[in-house]
């Protein structure tokens, strides 16, 4: 019996007539599959620093207030946003070395990783901004205590926090598109 479903023979893309005064292309260009932000494209790459860039940003700002040794949560905060910094940079390096070499990460196995990452981080940052946004409204709201403009840096610092979970958190739903479209 014949499965239908899983054909033996599959399409092979013949390489375009090659002229003598053209170089050949080793990428092919223009697939539906190459969606910009995909891993090993330069919109991925710029997703990547994207995510670092607002990372890091809330990172050193939240960790100049001095304050994070009175709430717990600003701690975590930090902490989170350097995991963060460190997953996005580590892959902005990856993505760039696929830019490099001119390939293309369509491996399962390695998006599959790069999409359990992504989420994995996207959840602790989102995590931390949320609950530093609340110490935040409690500081300057409930109790009052906002001594000269450290609300106004939390405030700066988590907006940079949520900005890097939106580019993360479109890096993961990539990710995940690219593997369910397998």
């Amino acid at each position: 019996m014949v499965n239908a479903t899983c054909p033996s023979v599959h399409p092979v893309e013949a390489p375009p007539p090659q002229t003598h005064g053209e170089p050949q292309n080793p990428m092919p260009q223009g697939r539906m599959n190459d969606i910009p932000g995909m891993p090993g494209t330069r919109g991925g790459l710029t997703l990547r620093l994207n995510q670092f860039v607002f990372a890091l940003v809330a990172g050193c700002v939240m960790a100049s207030t001095h304050a994070t040794s009175t709430y717990t949560i600003l701690r975590y905060f930090v902490n989170a946003v350097s995991l963060q910094c460190l997953w996005s940079l580590s892959l902005a390096f990856v993505d760039l070395y696929a830019i490099l070499v001119k390939r293309r990460l369509r491996n399962p196995k390695v998006v599959s990783v790069f999409a359990v990452g992504d989420g994995i981080s996207s959840t602790i940052t989102f995590a931390a901004a949320s609950a530093s946004a609340g110490i935040s409204v409690l500081d300057s709201n409930d109790l009052h205590s906002c001594i000269r403009d450290r609300c106004t840096r939390y405030q700066a610092s988590i907006a940079m926090a949520f900005l890097s979970w939106f580019a993360v958190s479109s890096s993961f739903v990539l990710n995940f598109w690219t593997l369910a479209s397998k």
